[in-house]
């Protein structure tokens, strides 16, 4: 089978707060920004990885989802229990130490973890996990 991920989703509440953090913070290309009203879609990717991208939407587009559905997934995301992203960096402490030079809500430190990686972790603007780990 020859199948590669080309985009994965998360949720987020506040378009500038989020392209801040992925292009700014994280380093990420930006590929697109859609705006529609006073939501975006905001497409965003590793540079040099142009088929692999992450999309960001806004939670009140999600079709089919009532009033409290959406109240319910904003309030998972702002204690960071919605949904996560797992990355992978050369150097998980220097990478630690940029992002939370830059005031990015830390949750963990660089720690060796009993399953064999190294990792750290942040939230993003909407609440996010964003799980870095050492690449092999």
């Amino acid at each position: 089978m020859d199948m590669t991920i080309h985009a994965s989703f998360l949720p987020h509440t506040d378009p500038e707060a989020t392209l801040t953090f992925y292009r700014d913070v994280l380093g990420f290309e930006v590929r697109n920004n859609v705006k529609y009203g006073d939501m975006a879609w905001i497409t965003v990717g590793p540079p040099g990885q142009p088929d692999t991208s992450l999309v960001l939407q806004p939670v009140a587009a999600f079709p089919g989802l009532t009033d409290d559905e959406r109240r319910m997934i904003t309030e998972m995301m702002a204690k960071g229990t919605y949904a996560a992203l797992n990355l992978a960096t050369k150097d998980v402490d220097a990478t630690f130490n940029r992002l939370q030079a830059s005031d990015a809500e830390v949750v963990q430190e660089p720690t060796d973890q009993p399953y064999g990686v190294r990792d750290c972790s942040f939230r993003d603007p909407a609440g996010n996990l964003i799980r870095i780990q050492q690449a092999s």
